[in-house]
């Protein structure tokens, strides 16, 4: 029987609040996250900038630290840091959140901090291996890992492009994240999947969701996520999949959808833990 796997709450899943759609700092407080992750049995979660920023009107990087250890938090993770590869105003700004980012994942002694892009922004190859390295670089000095996370929207959206920036970059503490949703969104087939070279796997994330059709006859993945094992993925060959590349680490369970927004942080935890769990039925008892 394989070893119990260590899940991680992403940021969004427990968070309360719905990418892009107003405020993205969490209503509940950090304290009450936190426990409810490990009352569920998560080992790990996610910390959004936005919500970093709110977090520290009222509370320390030390006092974070010491909620999470209190609550068995073994893995944490900060995000997210865009435009780090361009030049002028966006370059600074992104600069900026940098700094921030990697200090709180200093502090907090966080796994990594996940990078990427939302905007499609034009970059030439060779700009984005260098821009890569040295960010893994800033990083090394903080005692963290950066993982890029691949999604339609961003520079990069191969994964032939992507293992070309962060092969080319060179760094052992650079890597990707392989999100579900955005691994089919893609097209990635699971076979490449199991074909990523195992020291460039940094995380993998489940969730499940449905799919629509557009354009008479093409498929497209409905943005709402849903809890492990309601929707049409198949979250299992998925697992497999990544288990091909050697990955042994943590698993992030990344939900979000507008139907839970109005759910208790409980519940959502709970569900969350749970559900993905279940995906995991060989190595359960």
């Amino acid at each position: 029987m394989k070893p119990r796997p260590e899940l991680t709450a992403a940021y969004w899943t427990i968070a309360g609040v719905f990418p892009g759609a107003g405020p993205e700092y969490s209503p509940y407080d950090f304290q009450e996250r936190v426990e409810a992750a490990a009352r569920a049995g998560f080992t790990g979660m996610g910390i959004w900038h936005a919500d970093l920023d709110h977090i520290l009107k009222r509370r320390t990087l030390k006092e974070m630290k010491q909620i999470l250890d209190d609550n068995g938090m073994r893995y944490t993770e900060v995000e997210f840091l865009t435009d780090w590869f361009l030049d002028g105003e966006r370059k600074k700004e992104s600069d900026v959140q940098k700094k921030k980012l990697l200090e709180a994942a200093e502090a907090l002694q966080a796994r990594q901090v996940k990078v990427g892009d939302f905007y499609g922004r034009e970059c030439s190859m060779a700009r984005l291996i260098d821009s890569f390295a040295a960010l893994c670089a800033e990083a090394a000095e903080h005692g963290t890992r950066i993982v890029f996370e691949p999604m339609a929207v961003s520079m990069v959206h191969t994964l032939k492009d992507v293992l070309t920036m962060v092969e080319g970059a060179g760094a052992k503490n650079g890597g990707i994240m392989l999100d579900l949703w955005h691994v089919l969104n893609l097209g990635i087939s699971y076979e490449e999947v199991g074909r990523i070279p195992l020291q460039y796997v940094f995380g993998a994330e489940v969730d499940d969701g449905r799919f629509k059709l557009s354009a008479g006859t093409r498929r497209e993945l409905i943005v709402n996520r849903r809890f492990c094992g309601q929707g049409e993925f198949d979250i299992k060959g998925f697992i497999g999949s990544v288990e091909k590349t050697g990955y042994a680490g943590p698993w992030g369970v990344e939900i979000f959808s507008e139907d839970l927004l109005s759910s208790p942080l409980e519940e959502l935890s709970t569900w969350a833990f749970k559900t993905a769990m279940s995906q995991f039925s060989d190595v359960l008892d």
